[in-house]
């Protein structure tokens, strides 16, 4: 039998391997556990985003091989997240088996639901921001494979972001494009607010007790808010109101 022993409130935590991870806290292997799930399932919800949400709306043949080369980007990212969690104990290729829209993430939030090729240049140049924010902060981990294996992840979601930011920059050039990067900007603004959870959650507290996390889900918010809030004044845009904020 596996034995846990408790971990002092004035001690650093760290675990580098799946053996110690069985040795943490119960609540520290539950947050892990839910924080690569969530990720995963994010990461292979956006391949297929970028197969069959946008790949299908991209205006020429240059547009949709970026689209496919960011959802093999995607899908190489959910593996990366299915080994971390095959090690633990975890099998996640129930998702794989899933239709887009009955995975549990953001099912409700109308981030699959994209139309516009607008809305793809604001989907990856605000929305991804907000992803990328916190693998940043998963890259400081406590749970060691996981910090190590994000690594890779950070440096495509970079390329995803430059991708969207040069289809909002193009159609930034004309008054008519302007107006569909407002439209787009404005009906998923809720959207990507909602990718933060509850402000005042007090998991995200433990979490960053844990070394899981850096901030709390106010100030990743807020944080994403400053830096995007930048790109969409910078492309002649009006930030949206946040309530609460």
């Amino acid at each position: 039998m596996t034995q846990q022993v408790a971990i002092l409130d004035d001690e650093e935590i760290v675990v580098r391997t799946p053996e110690e991870f069985h040795r943490a806290p119960k609540m520290y292997q539950k947050m892990l556990i839910s924080q690569v799930m969530i990720n995963s399932e994010g990461e292979l919800s956006g391949g297929d985003d970028y197969t069959m949400m946008f790949l299908p709306m991209a205006p020429n043949a240059e547009e949709r091989q970026v689209c496919a080369e960011r959802a093999v980007e995607e899908y190489d990212h959910y593996k990366i997240g299915k080994r971390i969690l095959a090690d633990i104990g975890v099998d996640t290729t129930y998702m794989e088996t899933q239709r887009l829209e009955d995975r549990n993430l953001f099912a409700d939030q109308g981030l699959h639901t994209c139309t516009t090729w607008a809305e793809r240049g604001v989907f990856s140049y605000i929305g991804e921001e907000a992803a990328l924010l916190m693998i940043r902060e998963f890259a400081d981990s406590s749970y060691k494979p996981w910090a190590e294996a994000v690594r890779t992840i950070i440096l495509d979601e970079r390329v995803h972001i430059a991708h969207g930011a040069r289809v909002c920059r193009n159609l930034a050039a004309t008054e008519e494009g302007r107006e569909q990067l407002q439209a787009a900007v404005d009906r998923l603004w809720p959207t990507f607010i909602g990718v933060f959870g509850n402000p005042n959650s007090k998991k995200a507290e433990l979490a960053i007790r844990y070394g899981l996390r850096k901030t709390t889900n106010a100030q990743a918010r807020d944080e994403w808010i400053k830096t995007v809030s930048q790109r969409i004044t910078n492309l002649g845009l009006r930030v949206p109101v946040t309530e609460g904020v």
